[in-house]
């Protein structure tokens, strides 16, 4: 099993709305792509606000086949999407783990 993590932090001024298109637009979008099974959307606690909060978002692959797919197929598309809609009011960065038995 593969997590594609996508941690974000967002300016306050966007913020409940960022989160509300994060969960009725980004995250379906991401799914409907066949190519996760799952995910996570969590707040990221413990860290400094003062300039905005930070979530992470874990989406699972079966395989690393199906996370390479989204990342050839739909990722373009889906992170430009993103910088259009909230441009510098948001910055993420990206990582790929693999669960350990």
């Amino acid at each position: 099993m593969f997590i594609y993590n996508v941690t974000t932090k967002t300016d306050r001024s966007i913020h409940e709305a960022w989160v509300d298109w994060m969960k009725t637009k980004h995250i379906p979008e991401i799914m409907n792509t066949g190519c996760f099974i799952k995910f996570q959307f969590v707040k990221v606690l413990e860290t400094d606000e003062t300039d905005g909060f930070t979530y992470a978002t874990q989406y699972y692959a079966a395989t690393k086949e199906d996370y390479q797919r989204y990342i050839d197929r739909f990722a373009t598309a889906l992170r430009q999407d993103a910088m259009k809609t909230w441009g510098n009011k948001i910055a993420g960065f990206r990582s790929l783990m693999q669960v350990v038995h």
